[in-house]
């Protein structure tokens, strides 16, 4: 068999609705790594907030930030920040309309507003994050590999056609990443593939979210889980069962990878 890239989104995928990988999953990661494929996870988190993730799930490659990062065997391989001056210009604006915005790099994020906590702290805790301390010169003095925009879809319109140099990817009804233009997870998997000699066709990628579908349409083979949207499945070769019914163990074992 050839070596096979498998992607894992992490909330709603990896992890269950109690935040936690099941047995059937933590057993089907350490068959693929004794098979020798390419066993990374594709997340929207940063670093910092995928750390646990990533020492209980013992990942050594990852691919963080919406695909603005990619690590291989712990080493940064590939980056893409944000343009500072096209993000400066967006806060500007946010902040006019009392819309909150945070700054995240791979190791912290730093607010750079305090116009509504409730709102960022609800969205915040959905993945076991806490509200970011403020820093409105974090973008001046770090790498921004993403930022967070608090606001609800009333305002998607609004700011799609506007930027043309960053895109928002909707993660929760109160809040969006702001990742560049060009990036996403789908752009950095296909680079890491070329990068260790592994063919488009061998990308096998999970998620369930709005930041996994051009992943799952552009993979090999992309899996959905049973708990994502019907529109995020719709850009699946496969929908498994869900990530509290061993949605990934099912689908490997109908693929013949475990």
């Amino acid at each position: 068999m050839r070596r096979k890239l498998f992607a894992f989104d992490i909330d709603g995928t990896l992890l269950d609705s109690n935040k936690e990988a099941l047995d059937s999953t933590r057993e089907a990661l350490s068959i693929l790594r004794e098979k020798g494929h390419l066993v990374t996870i594709a997340t929207g988190r940063s670093r910092f907030h995928a750390q646990d993730v990533l020492r209980d799930l013992e990942f050594n490659n990852y691919v963080l930030c919406n695909g603005a990062a990619a690590f291989l065997d712990h080493q940064q391989v590939y980056q893409n920040l944000l343009d500072r001056d096209e993000l400066s210009r967006f806060v500007d604006e946010a902040n006019e309309l009392s819309i909150d915005t945070a700054y995240v790099g791979l190791d912290t994020a730093k607010r750079s507003t305090s116009n509504n906590i409730e709102k960022m702290d609800e969205a915040m805790k959905s993945f076991g994050a806490t509200l970011p301390e403020l820093d409105e010169y974090f973008v001046e003095e770090q790498d921004v590999y993403q930022a967070l925009a608090f606001f609800d879809r009333s305002f998607d319109a609004r700011f799609a056609e506007k930027y043309k140099k960053i895109r928002f990817v909707r993660w929760h009804e109160n809040s969006v990443d702001v990742v560049p233009y060009n990036g996403s997870k789908a752009a950095t998997l296909l680079n890491l593939a070329k990068k260790v000699n592994i063919k488009t066709e061998d990308i096998i990628s999970f998620g369930d979210g709005e930041n996994d579908r051009e992943m799952l349409r552009l993979s090999g083979i992309g899996v959905a889980m049973g708990n994502a949207t019907p529109e995020v499945q719709a850009e699946a070769k496969i929908v498994t069962d869900t990530n509290n019914n061993d949605g990934i163990w099912k689908a490997l074992k109908e693929l013949k990878m475990v």
